[in-house]
């Protein structure tokens, strides 16, 4: 089964499907009304002069079946970077074939190469097939923390009482 699966790091044609990914992921997360992204902002955000992420796309048998999205942030307490995965997404029709693993497991292996102190994401709490997948990967659920977010006007607001020079 893993003989069909083929991981490889996104380029700048990758674009498109990357968008596809990325909408079919909100599709199923029942966010599509919040999906601004276009392919003119990924070229820039992913490939441009500052990338601020990074994709692998994962192929089963040469056709682009899902991806994951990630970031470096950083543990004060470790002292170490760590890598946050942002989307992890197989189309469904790829589903079961072992590439949401595979691709879960390279991002720790990348994790331990470049000495990062954790690999961690968000995952919705409806979403138990998820859950019970990353559990069965070793994840534990941090029940103690809460994810703060501050998005359009109220990150318009908040920047602008900023005063200090």
């Amino acid at each position: 089964m893993y003989d069909k699966i083929h991981l490889r790091l996104a380029t700048p044609q990758d674009v498109p499907v990357i968008l596809t990914f990325i909408q079919g992921l909100a599709e199923y997360e029942r966010l599509s009304d919040q999906v601004v992204a276009t392919e003119e902002k990924l070229q820039q955000t992913l490939f441009g002069h500052k990338a601020y992420a990074e994709v692998v796309i994962a192929e089963y048998d040469g056709k682009a079946a899902g991806f994951a999205l990630f970031f470096h942030n950083y543990s004060t307490f470790l002292a170490k970077p760590g890598i946050y995965l942002e989307d992890l997404f197989v189309l469904p029709e790829y589903r079961g074939k072992g590439l949401g693993r595979v691709l879960l497991s390279y991002l720790a292996k990348l994790a331990v190469e470049r000495d990062c102190g954790r690999l961690e994401w968000s995952v919705l709490d409806w979403n138990q097939p998820a859950i019970d997948f990353y559990q069965a990967q070793g994840a534990t659920m941090l029940h103690d923390w809460r994810i703060n977010r501050v998005t359009g006007a109220s990150l318009q607001q908040l920047a602008a009482k900023y005063t200090v020079s």
